[in-house]
């Protein structure tokens, strides 16, 4: 899902008030201090996280002591999340988010299943016989019938080239799937999702064979997945061929604002000698979220898996790197020039 690319330093300012502002939930009536809000997002990551070793490093503990200093003088609901997007714009990771919401986190994970995200996530354009495809979105329902249903015309009309722009794409879910799918002769194991029992057991990352003993998850439930990933230590995704299949060549378009499972698209396709990526390195936001429920009728998304490419290793803070480095505004120039047009 979207987040803000975060860098490694973090540095903030200690305000200290002798005063815990205290405000009543609207949802339940019970009144909760912005401490024990800052308190039950602490304790949520450090049970919830994929990864707790993560949060033992120096700059998590800046943020874990910057969120209590946040829950001791923050006055209002709105500073409270601004200053916690801020604190969190510098994290040491992806995939944390805060939100006030009247809806519970199955309520809205149950939303994110069946969602439409109406006009505009999916467009097909054409230069002569080069079709570009534009994919803003992997999220919704209608963003997965409108890249099959593209496909269905780029096979329809066979294209000299295909290029796929991914510029502004912040990742969501499972709308990657046609999106790679279409473009395979043959299954592919693009990588492996690690969760907390991962991490529990074994303090290296996953291998090639790790990853091929590993069950495959190839449903559509944001959900189901978000159960799955977490009752089992590893869990592959694997990509199998959708007709029709478009079999000529590919050019992908990337910046830093393509994240998540547009990073997973991209480095798939790059892997499989599918597609040429063209651009600027991607974001590097390549974690599994979840959203949890917290006091004060708060949604907190955490990352509860970690992702490792068959391909390109970690994606995490690293992102994947185009085969062709060009500033992201002249990326669709630079592939429409090799492929002659």
């Amino acid at each position: 899902m979207p987040n803000s690319k975060f860098s490694k330093g973090f540095v903030y300012t200690v305000v200290c008030f002798a005063v815990a502002v205290v405000f009543a939930s609207p949802a339940t009536g019970e009144t909760v201090s912005f401490a024990e809000v800052a308190a039950a997002i602490s304790a949520t990551m450090r049970e919830r996280h994929y990864n707790p070793a993560e949060l033992e490093h120096d700059a998590y503990r800046e943020i874990e002591n910057a969120l209590i200093t946040l829950g001791e003088t923050a006055v209002s609901d709105d500073e409270f999340l601004d200053r916690f997007r801020n604190i969190w714009q510098s994290g040491p990771f992806s995939h944390v988010r805060l939100e006030k919401s009247g809806q519970s986190a199955e309520d809205m994970a149950n939303y994110l299943d069946a969602m439409r995200v109406g006009a505009g996530a999916v467009t097909l354009s054409w230069q002569e016989d080069i079709a570009t495809l534009t994919v803003n979105t992997m999220m919704g329902l209608d963003t997965v019938e409108a890249i099959d249903a593209a496909y269905e015309e780029i096979v329809s009309r066979d294209p000299a080239g295909l290029i796929i722009d991914l510029r502004a794409n912040g990742g969501g879910a499972f709308a990657v799937r046609p999106l790679v799918s279409h473009l395979l002769a043959e299954p592919l194991d693009a990588g492996v999702f690690v969760s907390r029992l991962w991490s529990d057991a074994n303090p290296r990352p996953p291998t090639i064979d790790d990853i091929a003993a590993a069950p495959t998850w190839d449903g559509w439930s944001i959900k189901a997945f978000w159960s799955r990933v977490q009752q089992q230590p590893a869990t592959r995704i694997r990509f199998t061929p959708v007709e029709p299949v478009y079999r000529g060549p590919v050019w992908i378009l990337t910046s830093p604002g393509t994240a998540s499972a547009a990073e997973m698209a991209a480095d798939a396709l790059q892997g499989a000698k599918r597609a040429v990526v063209v651009g600027e390195t991607t974001a590097g936001e390549m974690l599994s979220q979840k959203l949890f429920d917290v006091p004060g009728d708060f949604l907190l998304s955490l990352p509860i898996a970690d992702y490792y490419s068959t391909h390109s290793g970690r994606i995490e803070g690293r992102g994947i790197s185009p085969d062709v480095e060009t500033a992201a505004e002249n990326a669709l120039a630079t592939a429409l020039e090799r492929a002659g047009r």
